[in-house]
């Protein structure tokens, strides 16, 4: 029994955590790993996902026993927690099976309850990990980890978003307009790496702090560094250690602190405001704005170094007018989400209706639809929302289905980003001047009028060769 196994059993130094695992060792063939907390055993499971008994108390000094089972399910579903059930711990029940726990050993501890235990939750693991390994990846109807997208640009972001979140380095910038879901995207890049999950996902908002409380809402402060500084305080970096800094609108962020975060890109530490100490960290910064910072890095706005220290894996998500297929989905997943718990609720959105939304521009994106439905179902509950209920501004594109040429037209406006395009006009100039210039990249940078440095990092991040 229990031969060629991984139990892992968390033993915070309590009487019962020592019991259990020496009655594996003396009673069992399996291989025994021993975590003193829950920190210690997020990690273990991060780096040995193998592990299929996960033994756990309910309490340690860092983390509960129930975050332990639902951030190390997070990491390798296939594990199954047994949890070691103090006296009278009934009330703690339904709160380990909510975590996703099924077997508990009760204390005191006695030999036959853990073997029967052990055998009906090896069964289980068994049963568990061939489902898992037989049940293919599907898109949940609420979407791809909460992005609703069935649209071509969509597909192709999921694809990213899944390639990114197979490699926990590299920083990434988010690049679009205001309300296309930039923070559902780094909510997604965090939530589908595996090994930054269990640990925190940081929002910082750097448009919305004033410059002067910014920097210590990011690096901390210490008691003292400033009038009013009557305790330290831990800032946004040591918060998001191990796990991902999403910093919105860098765009807004002054020059003196690009440079400090510019550091922190670089040597992977900081110091607190009013502190000599530095504190290393290991971080994914996920950024994003809704300017053109190229354009900004021209006009000596924002620094060229931290530029490329973030977008080392650059994506633009697609304005919800090039991708007017998902309107009819996001509508019905903002639908249910107003309406529930509401007694009189929209019948739903006519046909003639939803082709006036597809038909509009959305200067504010997705979030701009989401505010429609939800006034519409303020406004019109029991009742189907017709071109008739819509705003003025709907009602005046007139009928889409009078045009017939819109839907080409629309097609074709589909296959043109200009992001990209340029990017390749740009590409064909770097590779003619090198070869012009024989390869040699200072007189090509010459001939483009451009810094060296700055060929330097479009060639090495676009992989371009010069065939001589």
């Amino acid at each position: 029994m229990l031969k060629n196994i991984s139990v892992l059993v968390v033993e915070p130094g309590d009487n019962a955590g020592r019991e259990v695992a020496g009655f594996f060792r003396e009673h069992t063939e399996a291989n025994i790993f021993q975590a003193k907390n829950s920190t210690e055993a997020l990690k273990f499971i991060n780096n040995n996902r193998h592990v299929e008994l996960l033994v756990t108390d309910l309490f340690f000094p860092d983390k509960s026993g129930l975050e332990l089972i639902q951030k190390g399910i997070a990491i390798n579903p296939a594990m199954v927690p047994i949890v070691v059930m103090p006296p009278g711990g009934r009330q703690h029940v339904v709160e380990s099976l909510q975590a996703g726990a099924y077997f508990y050993i009760h204390t005191p501890i006695y030999q036959q309850e853990i073997l029967e235990v052990v055998k009906n939750a090896l069964e289980y693991q068994k049963l568990l990990a061939q489902s898992l390994q037989h049940k293919p990846r599907l898109r949940k109807s609420d979407g791809f980890a909460g992005i609703i997208g069935e649209s071509a640009p969509m597909k192709k972001l999921f694809e990213i978003i899944e390639r990114i979140a197979g490699n926990s380095e590299g920083n990434v910038l988010l690049k679009g307009e205001s309300g296309t879901g930039k923070e559902l995207v780094a909510r997604a890049i965090h939530d589908l790496t595996p090994e930054r999950n269990q640990y925190n996902f940081v929002p910082l908002n750097c448009a919305a702090i004033p410059e002067e409380l910014l920097e210590s809402e990011l690096f901390g402060y210490e008691k003292g560094a400033f009038t009013g500084a009557n305790r330290a305080k831990k800032g946004r970096l040591a918060h998001a250690d191990q796990g991902t800094l999403f910093l919105d609108e860098i765009g807004d962020m002054k020059a003196n602190l690009q440079a400090k975060l510019l550091r922190v890109l670089q040597e992977q530490n900081f110091e607190a405001v009013g502190s000599v100490k530095s504190t290393q960290i290991d971080v994914r910064v996920i950024a994003a704005t809704n300017r053109n910072l190229e354009q900004a890095v021209a006009d000596g706005a924002f620094r060229e170094d931290l530029y490329y220290r973030l977008s080392v894996v650059p994506i633009t998500l697609p304005p919800l007018r090039k991708r007017t297929g998902d309107i009819p989905h996001l509508v019905q997943k903002f639908l249910l989400m107003y309406n529930r718990g509401r007694k009189n609720v929209p019948l739903g959105f006519t046909d003639q209706a939803l082709q006036r939304l597809k038909a509009y521009e959305w200067p504010g994106n997705v979030r701009e639809l989401q505010n429609l439905v939800q006034r519409m179902c303020i406004l019109h509950g029991g009742a189907t929302v017709n071109v008739a209920s819509l705003p003025q501004r709907f009602q005046d594109l007139g009928d889409p289905a009078d045009n017939p040429e819109a839907e080409q037209q629309n097609n074709v406006c589909e296959d043109l980003d200009f992001h990209a395009m340029t990017q390749e006009f740009e590409n064909q100039l770097i590779l003619k001047a090198l070869n012009m210039a024989e390869g040699n990249k200072k007189e090509a940078a010459r001939l483009l009028n451009m810094k060296r440095t700055t060929l330097l990092e479009k060639i090495k991040k676009r992989h371009l060769e010069v065939k001589i």
